[in-house]
């Protein structure tokens, strides 16, 4: 009777390991007011895209000079860094936590709700940003030049893709003849530009994969867990409904491929001014080679792009804030911001944030990966399933690892099977405690899959879509990603 329930054993674990004093705020805790008068971005009609159940908006999109020749997309990046400083009572507390943490039905903000909603570029009106704009030419799409800005940007839209994905799709985008009844009015405002975007984007991945070697695939879906009736911290008994979306729909491709150009364009311009700050990279594609975090400017071979610094997240990630404040520094002071930057080349605070960051963030990966496997197992009681189709994924001691088809669920088997082949499952007990179901091949339905179609999870680093991508994955499996997509 000491635990009440296997969820409450996770969840009461986590808090105890990792927020031992509670989750709560302090209560004198407010938004300071942005000081700078700050210029407006005149002829600026920014949109941001996110998924609904997104209150952090960190990021949103504009473009400028359709039908000239030169077209200047940009990028504007909530502004918490313009309010407050290193040192202060609101950057401990985000230091402190590091990131929000993520789970199904449930989030720990890095920031207190009321100091995000101060910053968050909400719709409606003029937000405070931190702007990256980049110019195009318009028929061959080759970078002309960019341009870092700190101003008040005009937010027309919040679009919201799980709404509007049926909608924006690659036909409606490419071919102006397209129609739908069902297109919002302000997305119909927004077509050329979102048109422009998915045109961009796709040239953009394309010449990373150049870069990287091989192209990016995305052959699994996405997996998003509801929880039905709840609200605020679950019980573990609510009934959940597991969905999937396609990686590298139209709207997910927009947004990933402007926050990898924005955060390897400030990550290079940065490097160029000697500012140190927090990057990932990845020195090469090879087995075995993950992405580390460091202070210098070095390739992600994952990406297949020059440098790479977190910078599009702040306020719900604390390297971005950090960043921020150097880029902050960099516009204001240009060739001297290294000696004006809040942290200096070769400063022991930010190794120590590098450190702490790494540290919290594979926990924060670490539990919600357990949490969507423990709702993963809750489904498959609610909804009586008892076998499943999978895919053998790995060799394992006395049996196999397999990957269901249809599910976020990685688990073994008894027997050896060849790598790839496709079998049908017979489900034994489950462990809400451990995480934890064994099973049976009932039968093998196909020849094995392509091997490289195994290996191949795709982009390291999509990380602005929709918060953070729920998969959840066995944590000893070596096929998972290296880099797990938080939104």
């Amino acid at each position: 009777g000491a635990i009440d329930s296997a969820y409450q054993f996770h969840w009461k674990r986590f808090l105890f390991e990792n927020f031992p004093k509670g989750t709560a705020f302090p209560p004198a805790l407010s938004a300071p007011a942005i000081a700078d008068d700050l210029p407006r971005a005149d002829g600026v009609e920014a949109f941001s895209i996110d998924d609904s159940q997104t209150t952090e908006i960190d990021d949103a999109l504009s473009v400028q000079g359709l039908g000239s020749g030169t077209v200047t997309v940009g990028v504007h990046i909530a502004a918490p860094g313009l309010a407050f400083a290193p040192g202060s009572p609101l950057d401990q507390v985000a230091r402190a936590r590091m990131s929000t943490v993520y789970m199904p039905g449930y989030k720990i903000t890095m920031l207190p709700d009321a100091v995000v909603q101060s910053y968050t570029l909400l719709e409606g009106a003029d937000r405070p940003a931190v702007s990256l704009y980049a110019r195009f030419d318009e028929a061959t799409l080759e970078l002309q030049g960019t341009e870092t800005k700190i101003e008040r940007v005009p937010i027309v839209a919040n679009l919201r893709h799980d709404q509007l994905d049926g909608v924006i799709t690659q036909a409606w985008l490419e071919d102006a003849a397209v129609q739908s009844a069902d297109t919002p009015d302000v997305v119909n405002t927004l077509r050329a530009p979102l048109s422009f975007l998915f045109r961009l984007a796709k040239q953009l991945k394309a010449q990373r994969e150049v870069v990287r070697g091989k192209p990016e695939n995305f052959n699994r879906p996405d997996y998003n867990f509801r929880l039905v009736g709840n609200e605020g911290e679950p019980e573990g008994s609510e009934q959940v409904q597991i969905s999937t979306r396609q990686r590298g729909a139209p709207l997910d491709l927009i947004v990933s491929e402007a926050m990898i150009l924005a955060n390897s364009g400030w990550g290079g311009w940065l490097g160029e001014l000697g500012v140190p700050g927090l990057y990932r990279s990845q020195a090469s594609l090879a087995p075995g080679i993950k992405v580390r975090m460091g202070t210098r400017a070095l390739p992600h071979a994952g990406l297949g792009v020059k440098s790479y610094a977190w910078s599009t997240s702040p306020l719900r990630r604390y390297t971005d804030l950090v960043n921020q404040w150097q880029i902050i520094a960099a516009a204001r002071h240009g060739k001297t911001a290294a000696l004006a930057a809040p942290f200096k080349p070769k400063d022991a605070d930010l190794f120590s944030i590098l450190s702490g960051f790494d540290a919290a963030y594979a926990t924060y990966n670490a539990y919600q990966g357990g949490m969507e496997r423990f709702w993963t197992l809750k489904y498959l009681q609610q909804q009586g399933i008892g076998e499943l189709t999978a895919t053998v994924i790995k060799d394992i001691p006395n049996g196999a690892l397999v990957r269901a088809d249809t599910l976020p669920l990685v688990f073994p088997v008894a027997g050896q099977q060849e790598r790839g082949a496709h079998v049908r499952v017979k489900l034994g007990e489950i462990d809400e405690i451990a995480l934890d179901v064994h099973g049976t091949v009932l039968e093998r339905l196909d020849a094995p899959a392509d091997a490289a179609a195994l290996d191949e999870s795709g982009a390291d680093e999509e990380e602005e879509v929709a918060g953070p991508i729920a998969i959840a994955v066995d944590l000893n499996d070596s096929e998972a990603p290296a880099e797990n997509t938080p939104a």
